[in-house]
Protein backbone atom coordinates (compact mmCIF):
# COMPACT_ATOMS: atom_id res chain seq x y z
CA UNK A 1 0.00 0.00 0.00
CA UNK A 2 1.40 3.38 -0.98
CA UNK A 3 0.45 6.72 0.48
CA UNK A 4 -0.28 9.58 -1.93
CA UNK A 5 -1.44 12.31 0.44
CA UNK A 6 -1.30 15.23 -1.95
CA UNK A 7 -3.06 13.53 -4.86
CA UNK A 8 -6.28 14.98 -6.24
CA UNK A 9 -8.01 11.69 -7.01
CA UNK A 10 -10.95 13.28 -8.85
CA UNK A 11 -8.55 14.93 -11.29
CA UNK A 12 -6.46 11.75 -11.54
CA UNK A 13 -9.55 9.69 -12.46
CA UNK A 14 -10.32 12.10 -15.30
CA UNK A 15 -6.73 11.82 -16.52
CA UNK A 16 -6.77 8.02 -16.30
CA UNK A 17 -9.86 7.91 -18.50
CA UNK A 18 -8.28 10.24 -21.04
CA UNK A 19 -5.03 8.27 -21.11
CA UNK A 20 -6.91 4.99 -21.51
CA UNK A 21 -8.70 6.33 -24.59
CA UNK A 22 -5.44 7.68 -26.00
CA UNK A 23 -4.02 4.14 -25.64
CA UNK A 24 -6.81 2.74 -27.81
CA UNK A 25 -9.39 1.59 -25.26
CA UNK A 26 -12.96 2.31 -26.34
CA UNK A 27 -14.23 2.88 -22.82
CA UNK A 28 -13.00 2.98 -19.23
CA UNK A 29 -14.66 3.05 -15.82
CA UNK A 30 -13.78 2.69 -12.14
CA UNK A 31 -15.42 0.48 -9.53
CA UNK A 32 -14.95 -0.63 -5.94
CA UNK A 33 -14.24 -4.24 -5.00
CA UNK A 34 -17.55 -5.33 -3.43
CA UNK A 35 -18.91 -8.33 -5.36
CA UNK A 36 -20.98 -10.14 -2.72
CA UNK A 37 -24.01 -10.89 -4.91
CA UNK A 38 -21.81 -12.04 -7.76
CA UNK A 39 -19.87 -14.30 -5.40
CA UNK A 40 -23.10 -16.02 -4.35
CA UNK A 41 -24.08 -16.41 -8.01
CA UNK A 42 -20.67 -17.89 -8.87
CA UNK A 43 -20.87 -20.36 -5.97
CA UNK A 44 -24.30 -21.54 -7.13
CA UNK A 45 -23.05 -21.91 -10.73
CA UNK A 46 -20.10 -24.03 -9.54
CA UNK A 47 -22.36 -26.11 -7.27
CA UNK A 48 -24.55 -26.87 -10.29
CA UNK A 49 -21.46 -28.14 -12.15
CA UNK A 50 -22.03 -25.64 -14.97
CA UNK A 51 -18.27 -25.02 -15.26
CA UNK A 52 -17.61 -28.50 -16.65
CA UNK A 53 -13.91 -29.40 -16.62
CA UNK A 54 -12.79 -25.84 -15.84
CA UNK A 55 -11.50 -26.93 -12.42
CA UNK A 56 -9.58 -23.69 -12.00
CA UNK A 57 -12.92 -21.92 -11.48
CA UNK A 58 -13.27 -23.82 -8.19
CA UNK A 59 -9.61 -23.92 -7.27
CA UNK A 60 -9.35 -20.17 -6.95
CA UNK A 61 -12.01 -20.02 -4.24
CA UNK A 62 -13.03 -16.52 -3.22
CA UNK A 63 -10.03 -14.79 -4.84
CA UNK A 64 -12.14 -14.39 -7.97
CA UNK A 65 -14.87 -12.43 -6.22
CA UNK A 66 -12.67 -10.64 -3.67
CA UNK A 67 -10.08 -8.58 -5.54
CA UNK A 68 -8.08 -7.72 -2.40
CA UNK A 69 -7.52 -11.44 -1.74
CA UNK A 70 -5.99 -11.84 -5.20
CA UNK A 71 -3.97 -8.61 -5.03
CA UNK A 72 -3.59 -7.37 -1.44
CA UNK A 73 -4.23 -3.65 -0.98
CA UNK A 74 -6.65 -3.39 -3.92
CA UNK A 75 -9.20 -0.62 -3.32
CA UNK A 76 -10.39 0.13 -6.85
CA UNK A 77 -10.56 -1.57 -10.22
CA UNK A 78 -10.09 0.36 -13.46
CA UNK A 79 -12.00 -1.60 -16.13
CA UNK A 80 -11.39 -1.05 -19.83
CA UNK A 81 -12.90 -2.45 -23.00
CA UNK A 82 -11.64 -2.70 -26.56
CA UNK A 83 -13.76 -3.30 -29.66
CA UNK A 84 -12.50 -6.19 -31.77
CA UNK A 85 -14.54 -6.71 -34.95
CA UNK A 86 -12.37 -5.61 -37.89
CA UNK A 87 -13.95 -3.61 -40.73
CA UNK A 88 -14.76 -5.42 -43.98
CA UNK A 89 -15.47 -8.77 -42.32
CA UNK A 90 -17.46 -11.31 -44.36
CA UNK A 91 -21.02 -11.72 -43.10
CA UNK A 92 -20.82 -14.21 -40.23
CA UNK A 93 -24.14 -15.88 -41.10
CA UNK A 94 -22.91 -16.48 -44.67
CA UNK A 95 -19.96 -18.44 -43.26
CA UNK A 96 -22.08 -20.33 -40.70
CA UNK A 97 -24.64 -21.24 -43.36
CA UNK A 98 -22.04 -22.58 -45.80
CA UNK A 99 -21.36 -26.10 -44.58
CA UNK A 100 -18.04 -26.30 -46.46
CA UNK A 101 -16.58 -23.31 -44.65
CA UNK A 102 -15.22 -23.22 -41.10
CA UNK A 103 -16.49 -20.66 -38.60
CA UNK A 104 -14.00 -19.15 -36.17
CA UNK A 105 -15.33 -16.84 -33.45
CA UNK A 106 -14.72 -13.24 -34.50
CA UNK A 107 -12.57 -12.46 -31.47
CA UNK A 108 -9.98 -15.08 -32.41
CA UNK A 109 -9.22 -14.05 -36.00
CA UNK A 110 -6.32 -11.71 -35.29
CA UNK A 111 -3.51 -11.40 -32.79
CA UNK A 112 -4.14 -12.83 -29.32
CA UNK A 113 -5.97 -10.05 -27.47
CA UNK A 114 -4.31 -10.89 -24.15
CA UNK A 115 -1.00 -9.54 -25.42
CA UNK A 116 -2.45 -6.48 -27.13
CA UNK A 117 -4.44 -5.37 -24.10
CA UNK A 118 -1.95 -6.21 -21.39
CA UNK A 119 0.68 -4.06 -23.11
CA UNK A 120 -1.77 -1.12 -23.15
CA UNK A 121 -2.71 -1.61 -19.50
CA UNK A 122 0.97 -1.60 -18.54
CA UNK A 123 1.39 1.67 -20.44
CA UNK A 124 -1.62 3.10 -18.61
CA UNK A 125 -0.04 2.15 -15.28
CA UNK A 126 3.18 3.78 -16.46
CA UNK A 127 1.40 7.06 -17.10
CA UNK A 128 -0.19 6.98 -13.65
CA UNK A 129 3.17 6.43 -11.96
CA UNK A 130 4.73 9.24 -13.99
CA UNK A 131 2.08 11.48 -12.47
CA UNK A 132 2.00 10.30 -8.82
CA UNK A 133 5.04 8.07 -8.31
CA UNK A 134 4.97 4.40 -7.35
CA UNK A 135 1.58 2.89 -6.64
CA UNK A 136 0.27 -0.62 -6.14
CA UNK A 137 -1.32 -2.19 -9.22
CA UNK A 138 -1.68 -5.34 -11.27
CA UNK A 139 -2.97 -5.67 -14.82
CA UNK A 140 -5.29 -8.50 -15.88
CA UNK A 141 -6.66 -9.63 -19.22
CA UNK A 142 -8.65 -12.83 -18.79
CA UNK A 143 -5.55 -14.27 -17.16
CA UNK A 144 -6.34 -14.78 -13.48
CA UNK A 145 -9.33 -15.33 -11.21
CA UNK A 146 -11.08 -12.03 -11.93
CA UNK A 147 -14.87 -11.54 -12.15
CA UNK A 148 -14.32 -9.19 -15.04
CA UNK A 149 -17.89 -8.96 -16.26
CA UNK A 150 -19.24 -7.99 -12.84
CA UNK A 151 -16.44 -5.45 -12.41
CA UNK A 152 -17.12 -3.99 -15.87
CA UNK A 153 -20.82 -3.66 -15.01
CA UNK A 154 -20.00 -1.94 -11.71
CA UNK A 155 -17.67 0.43 -13.58
CA UNK A 156 -20.51 1.41 -15.92
CA UNK A 157 -19.16 -0.31 -19.05
CA UNK A 158 -22.34 -2.30 -19.65
CA UNK A 159 -24.76 -4.79 -18.15
CA UNK A 160 -24.47 -8.58 -18.15
CA UNK A 161 -26.89 -9.86 -20.78
CA UNK A 162 -29.02 -13.00 -20.68
CA UNK A 163 -26.24 -14.77 -22.61
CA UNK A 164 -23.86 -13.79 -19.74
CA UNK A 165 -21.75 -11.41 -21.88
CA UNK A 166 -21.42 -7.69 -21.21
CA UNK A 167 -23.57 -5.45 -23.42
CA UNK A 168 -22.91 -1.74 -23.84
CA UNK A 169 -25.81 0.49 -24.93
CA UNK A 170 -23.66 2.35 -27.44
CA UNK A 171 -21.44 -0.50 -28.64
CA UNK A 172 -23.15 -3.87 -28.31
CA UNK A 173 -21.01 -6.75 -27.04
CA UNK A 174 -18.16 -7.29 -29.52
CA UNK A 175 -15.37 -6.19 -27.17
CA UNK A 176 -12.66 -7.49 -24.85
CA UNK A 177 -12.34 -6.55 -21.19
CA UNK A 178 -9.25 -5.81 -19.12
CA UNK A 179 -8.60 -4.57 -15.59
CA UNK A 180 -6.09 -2.65 -13.55
CA UNK A 181 -6.36 -3.51 -9.84
CA UNK A 182 -5.05 -0.55 -7.88
CA UNK A 183 -4.56 0.69 -4.32
CA UNK A 184 -5.58 4.24 -5.25
CA UNK A 185 -8.83 5.51 -3.62
CA UNK A 186 -10.26 6.83 -6.89
CA UNK A 187 -13.88 8.01 -7.22
CA UNK A 188 -16.11 5.22 -8.54
CA UNK A 189 -18.52 5.30 -11.46
CA UNK A 190 -22.23 4.49 -11.51
CA UNK A 191 -22.93 0.82 -12.36
CA UNK A 192 -24.69 0.08 -15.64
CA UNK A 193 -28.38 -0.82 -15.62
CA UNK A 194 -29.78 -3.80 -17.54
CA UNK A 195 -31.64 -3.40 -20.82
CA UNK A 196 -32.42 -6.90 -22.12
CA UNK A 197 -36.11 -6.51 -21.27
CA UNK A 198 -38.23 -9.46 -22.40
CA UNK A 199 -35.92 -10.33 -25.33
CA UNK A 200 -34.77 -13.95 -25.38
CA UNK A 201 -33.27 -14.24 -28.84
CA UNK A 202 -29.93 -15.47 -27.49
CA UNK A 203 -31.58 -18.28 -25.54
CA UNK A 204 -33.64 -19.36 -28.53
CA UNK A 205 -30.83 -19.33 -31.10
CA UNK A 206 -28.11 -21.14 -29.11
CA UNK A 207 -27.35 -24.23 -31.25
CA UNK A 208 -26.87 -26.48 -28.20
CA UNK A 209 -29.32 -24.71 -25.87
CA UNK A 210 -26.45 -23.93 -23.48
CA UNK A 211 -28.19 -20.84 -22.06
CA UNK A 212 -30.38 -22.90 -19.74
CA UNK A 213 -32.18 -19.86 -18.28
CA UNK A 214 -31.74 -16.10 -18.61
CA UNK A 215 -28.28 -15.20 -17.24
CA UNK A 216 -27.39 -18.89 -16.71
CA UNK A 217 -24.95 -20.61 -19.06
CA UNK A 218 -24.17 -24.31 -18.77
CA UNK A 219 -20.61 -24.31 -20.11
CA UNK A 220 -20.76 -28.07 -20.63
CA UNK A 221 -23.12 -27.48 -23.56
CA UNK A 222 -21.53 -24.26 -24.87
CA UNK A 223 -19.74 -24.58 -28.22
CA UNK A 224 -17.04 -22.16 -27.06
CA UNK A 225 -16.29 -24.48 -24.15
CA UNK A 226 -16.53 -27.64 -26.25
CA UNK A 227 -14.16 -26.40 -28.96
CA UNK A 228 -11.61 -24.63 -26.73
CA UNK A 229 -11.67 -25.66 -23.07
CA UNK A 230 -12.77 -29.29 -23.29
CA UNK A 231 -9.99 -31.79 -23.72
CA UNK A 232 -11.07 -35.20 -24.93
CA UNK A 233 -14.29 -36.24 -26.65
CA UNK A 234 -17.09 -33.88 -27.52
CA UNK A 235 -20.39 -35.43 -26.33
CA UNK A 236 -21.96 -37.20 -29.32
CA UNK A 237 -25.34 -35.47 -28.98
CA UNK A 238 -23.69 -32.03 -29.23
CA UNK A 239 -21.66 -32.71 -32.38
CA UNK A 240 -24.38 -32.22 -35.02
CA UNK A 241 -25.62 -28.95 -33.42
CA UNK A 242 -22.05 -27.58 -33.62
CA UNK A 243 -22.38 -27.33 -37.40
CA UNK A 244 -19.18 -25.80 -38.79
CA UNK A 245 -18.19 -23.84 -35.67
CA UNK A 246 -14.61 -25.02 -35.08
CA UNK A 247 -13.33 -22.44 -32.59
CA UNK A 248 -15.84 -20.68 -30.38
CA UNK A 249 -19.34 -19.58 -31.33
CA UNK A 250 -20.94 -16.17 -31.84
CA UNK A 251 -24.61 -16.97 -32.46
CA UNK A 252 -25.83 -15.33 -29.23
CA UNK A 253 -24.00 -12.13 -30.14
CA UNK A 254 -24.91 -12.21 -33.82
CA UNK A 255 -28.62 -12.32 -32.95
CA UNK A 256 -28.47 -9.69 -30.19
CA UNK A 257 -30.36 -6.51 -31.22
CA UNK A 258 -27.88 -4.34 -29.31
CA UNK A 259 -25.12 -5.31 -31.74
CA UNK A 260 -26.59 -3.03 -34.38
CA UNK A 261 -24.61 -0.44 -32.39
CA UNK A 262 -21.37 -2.46 -32.47
CA UNK A 263 -18.27 -0.45 -33.34
CA UNK A 264 -15.63 -1.77 -35.72
CA UNK A 265 -12.12 -2.01 -34.38
CA UNK A 266 -9.42 0.40 -35.44
CA UNK A 267 -6.76 -2.01 -34.12
CA UNK A 268 -4.65 -3.46 -36.98
CA UNK A 269 -3.61 -6.37 -34.74
CA UNK A 270 -7.18 -7.67 -34.78
CA UNK A 271 -7.35 -7.93 -38.60
CA UNK A 272 -7.97 -11.53 -39.74
CA UNK A 273 -4.90 -13.67 -40.41
CA UNK A 274 -4.52 -16.51 -42.92
CA UNK A 275 -8.05 -15.91 -44.34
CA UNK A 276 -9.54 -17.51 -41.23
CA UNK A 277 -12.62 -15.28 -41.53
CA UNK A 278 -14.08 -17.73 -44.08
CA UNK A 279 -11.76 -20.70 -44.67
CA UNK A 280 -12.68 -24.10 -46.11
CA UNK A 281 -12.86 -27.03 -43.68
CA UNK A 282 -10.93 -29.41 -45.96
CA UNK A 283 -8.03 -26.98 -46.30
CA UNK A 284 -7.67 -26.47 -42.56
CA UNK A 285 -7.96 -30.22 -41.97
CA UNK A 286 -4.99 -30.76 -44.26
CA UNK A 287 -2.68 -28.59 -42.14
CA UNK A 288 0.25 -30.46 -40.61
CA UNK A 289 1.10 -29.78 -36.98
CA UNK A 290 3.96 -27.54 -38.15
CA UNK A 291 1.56 -25.52 -40.31
CA UNK A 292 -0.92 -25.26 -37.45
CA UNK A 293 1.75 -23.98 -35.06
CA UNK A 294 3.27 -21.50 -37.52
CA UNK A 295 -0.07 -20.15 -38.79
CA UNK A 296 -1.56 -19.71 -35.32
CA UNK A 297 1.51 -18.13 -33.76
CA UNK A 298 0.47 -15.24 -31.51
CA UNK A 299 -3.22 -16.15 -31.89
CA UNK A 300 -5.84 -17.37 -29.42
CA UNK A 301 -6.60 -20.36 -31.69
CA UNK A 302 -3.40 -21.94 -30.44
CA UNK A 303 -5.30 -22.77 -27.23
CA UNK A 304 -7.06 -25.77 -28.74
CA UNK A 305 -3.79 -27.50 -29.51
CA UNK A 306 -3.37 -29.42 -32.74
CA UNK A 307 -5.33 -32.45 -31.53
CA UNK A 308 -8.29 -30.28 -30.49
CA UNK A 309 -8.10 -28.42 -33.79
CA UNK A 310 -8.36 -31.65 -35.81
CA UNK A 311 -11.10 -32.96 -33.50
CA UNK A 312 -13.18 -29.80 -34.05
CA UNK A 313 -12.60 -29.88 -37.80
CA UNK A 314 -13.61 -33.54 -37.96
CA UNK A 315 -16.94 -32.61 -36.40
CA UNK A 316 -17.33 -29.75 -38.90
CA UNK A 317 -16.59 -32.13 -41.77
CA UNK A 318 -19.09 -34.64 -40.37
CA UNK A 319 -21.73 -31.90 -40.58
CA UNK A 320 -20.65 -30.69 -44.05
CA UNK A 321 -22.58 -31.57 -47.23
CA UNK A 322 -21.44 -34.96 -48.48
CA UNK A 323 -18.93 -34.74 -51.33
CA UNK A 324 -15.96 -36.73 -52.58
CA UNK A 325 -13.66 -34.02 -51.29
CA UNK A 326 -15.08 -34.18 -47.76
CA UNK A 327 -15.17 -37.98 -47.66
CA UNK A 328 -11.57 -38.16 -48.95
CA UNK A 329 -10.36 -35.62 -46.38
CA UNK A 330 -11.86 -37.69 -43.56
CA UNK A 331 -10.49 -40.94 -45.03
CA UNK A 332 -6.99 -39.42 -45.06
CA UNK A 333 -7.09 -39.06 -41.27
CA UNK A 334 -8.96 -42.26 -40.45
CA UNK A 335 -5.76 -43.71 -38.95
CA UNK A 336 -4.56 -40.52 -37.27
CA UNK A 337 -2.06 -40.98 -34.44
CA UNK A 338 -4.52 -39.46 -31.97
CA UNK A 339 -7.30 -41.70 -30.59
CA UNK A 340 -9.44 -38.57 -30.06
CA UNK A 341 -9.07 -37.52 -33.69
CA UNK A 342 -9.74 -41.09 -34.92
CA UNK A 343 -12.95 -41.26 -32.87
CA UNK A 344 -14.34 -37.99 -34.24
CA UNK A 345 -13.29 -38.89 -37.80
CA UNK A 346 -15.09 -42.24 -37.47
CA UNK A 347 -18.22 -40.42 -36.27
CA UNK A 348 -18.00 -38.01 -39.20
CA UNK A 349 -17.50 -40.80 -41.76
CA UNK A 350 -20.47 -42.70 -40.34
CA UNK A 351 -22.61 -39.55 -40.78
CA UNK A 352 -21.78 -39.43 -44.47
CA UNK A 353 -22.24 -43.19 -44.94
CA UNK A 354 -25.68 -42.88 -43.36
CA UNK A 355 -26.50 -40.00 -45.71
CA UNK A 356 -27.07 -37.28 -43.10
CA UNK A 357 -29.12 -34.40 -44.41
CA UNK A 358 -28.73 -31.89 -41.57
Amino acid sequence: MHAHPATDYDALAIDIKRWARELGFADVGISGTELGNDEAYLERWLADGHHGEMDYMERHGTRRSRPAELEPGTLRVVSVRMDYVPPGMPNAWDVINDGNQAYVARYALGRDYHKVMRNRLQKLAGRISERIGDFGYRAFVDSAPVLEKALARNAGLGWIGKHTLVINKRAGSWFFLGELYTDLPLPVDVPATAHCGSCRRCLDICPTQAIVAPYRLDARKCISYLTIELKGSIPVELRAPMGNRIFGCDDCQLICPWNKFAQTSTEPDFAPRHSLDGPRLVELFAWSEEEFLSRTEGMAIRRTGYEGWLRNLAVGLGNAPTSDEVVDALQARADDASAIVREHVAWARARHSAGHTT
